[in-house]
């Protein structure tokens, strides 16, 4: 389990592929203070960590994750290649505090910005949300963009806008996006469960 309060600015140093993808991953948290097995979410991608080094740790990727993200989106400046900026937060643990909402990790597609402007210091950014996953985007709920809690402000069909402020910008990757690129989108846990009840009914 995660919160969505990205806590370290991770960047690809190198992809490898094996029968799995693997990414090495550089990072300014203590790897000495990292398990084998441990669970870092990486865009908001649940990865675990394989592999460590003083800087660095590497993570396989299996193609069903390759897929259902942004990490295999070559060509575009969403996709993971060298030198990419990824955000991180190690797993939630009894005691944390929890600042933004629970995320697990588990990406439920892709979501597209299709514009932005600012207002004032911060920043409007509208997505637009597969067709499938629409209907689990409220005004006023949460959603979790490449591992980033963040609150929705409108709805429209669609498409749904979110502020961004100075502070997010600056200690996340959101400060390099641009129109046309994709970020990786899980709905609300609590959002998933109230749907699945109403099918029932």
């Amino acid at each position: 389990m995660f919160t969505g309060i990205v806590t370290d600015i991770g960047t690809i140093r190198a992809m490898e592929r094996r029968g799995d993808l693997r990414a090495r991953i550089g990072t300014g948290y203590d790897t000495s203070g990292i398990e084998i097995g441990a669970s870092i979410a990486c865009d908001g991608v649940c990865l675990t960590v394989v592999s460590l080094g003083p800087d660095w740790f590497d993570v396989d990727i299996s193609a069903e994750t390759v897929s259902k993200t942004t990490i295999g989106a070559a060509g575009s400046n969403s996709g993971w290649t060298e030198g990419h900026r990824v955000n991180l937060e190690r797993a939630l643990k009894v005691g944390d505090e929890l600042g933004g909402h629970i995320v697990s990790g588990h990406v439920d597609g892709v979501a597209e910005i299709v514009a932005m402007e600012d207002e004032g210091d911060s920043t409007r950014v509208t997505f637009r949300a597969p067709e499938a996953l629409a209907r689990f985007v409220a005004p006023k709920g949460s959603v979790a963009l490449n591992g980033t809690s963040l609150t929705v402000n409108e709805v429209a069909g669609g498409d749904f806008g979110i502020n961004l402020i100075p502070h997010t910008r600056q200690v996340t990757t959101w400060g390099d996006v641009t129109v046309g690129d994709r970020v990786n989108l899980e709905i609300d846990t609590l959002a998933r469960y109230v749907a699945r009840l109403q099918d029932w009914g």
